[in-house]
């Protein structure tokens, strides 16, 4: 087994991948301007502004911009609005909602960051501990790759004659495995091996996207090795928060899965599907990065960028030195920023 580890520390953002065999596994992305109470493993102090006994639950201020957290309610103890709590993020932010929190106990004072959960860096020595992460020009390359395949929505494996589609709704998460039978081969036989092989590559992408949630996956055929398949299943989705439902007669295998991180698409496009200018403009500086790294003679590169996204920019690249330099182009649409030589 080859595992490989990047660490693309670009200034406005952060991202660490993983990669097992070859295969993106991993795709954490943090901002720099995100509240850090937010973040996953984040302790705060919390003032319970509202409750709701119907849903078992309370909203809590954390002290940070957006949605109120939720607060499941710790059965037997009923949280009052008002009250002060120290929580723990369990879950970022995503769609419309705010950071679901586990109760941790009783605080003191305003709602208030405790202590920030893991960066970056710490995430991957925990996902990757014996294994030195790779920065520079690799990195960057395979923050672009990793982010193509989590935006995307499955793939062809001509090894297996896998053909597999994920695809997110609000409910739930579709999982279809295709099969393209080839002349000569066993087609029984290729049928399983596609479904275990479609079942590895379904929990390998929802990994990489950050979903959570319930997943039904579509097996291909109508007559399957339930034990084989359920093992394979959790082997795969290897997480001890998952729950498995039984194989079904319609050849649907059901889980659910606990939400963590906040959706790849999400952090780079809105809640919403709308591309946002933090990304546009990160996605310049680390263009501009990249040709900085790869050349190190030429003594100026120029990130030429729409005028809104040069704002952003502009104190972005500062961070890189005095090699780079950004000019407003109202001429360029967003997120078509050229790197010129200058």
């Amino acid at each position: 087994m080859t595992l490989e580890v990047f660490l693309d520390d670009t200034p406005g953002e952060t991202r660490g991948i993983i990669a097992r065999n070859g295969r993106f596994e991993r795709l954490i992305i943090q901002r720099d301007d995100e509240p850090l109470q937010n973040r996953l493993g984040s302790r705060s102090v919390g003032r319970v502004v509202q409750v709701e006994p119907g849903f078992s639950a309370a909203f809590v201020d954390i002290g940070a911009a957006g949605r109120p957290a939720f607060l499941p309610v710790v059965p037997g103890r009923l949280a009052r609005e008002g009250e002060h709590l120290e929580v723990e993020v369990t879950a970022e932010p995503r769609e419309q909602k705010g950071p679901t929190v586990r109760l941790l106990g009783p605080a003191d004072g305003p709602p208030r960051l405790l202590e920030p959960g893991p960066d970056v860096r710490a995430e991957l020595v925990r996902l990757a501990p014996s294994v030195t992460p790779v920065v520079g020009p690799a990195a960057i390359q395979a923050s672009w790759d990793a982010e193509e395949e989590a935006m995307g929505q499955g793939g062809f494996f001509a090894e297996t004659a896998l053909d597999l589609a994920v695809q997110r709704t609000r409910a739930m998460v579709a999982i279809d495995i295709d099969y393209a039978h080839l002349p000569g081969r066993d087609a029984r036989r290729g049928r399983l091996r596609a479904n275990l092989e479609g079942i590895r590559h379904a929990a390998r992408h929802i990994r990489l996207k950050n979903w959570g949630g319930l997943v039904a996956i579509d097996l291909v055929g109508s007559r399957h090795d339930a034990e084989a398949i359920t093992a394979a299943a959790r082997a795969a989705f290897d997480d001890p928060d998952a729950a498995f439902g039984p194989l079904n007669r319609f050849g649907v295998l059901q889980l659910s899965l606990p939400w963590r991180r906040m959706p790849v698409e999400e952090r780079l496009r809105g809640w919403d599907g709308q591309q946002v200018l933090a990304t546009t403009a990160i996605a310049a500086v680390r263009s501009l990065r990249m040709r900085m790294l790869q050349d190190r003679t030429t003594p100026r590169f120029t990130a030429r960028c729409h005028p809104q996204e040069a704002a952003v920019v502009g104190p972005l690249a500062a961070r890189l030195g005095p090699r780079a330099a950004v000019v407003a182009d109202p001429t360029l649409r967003m997120g078509q920023a050229e790197i010129e030589e200058s």
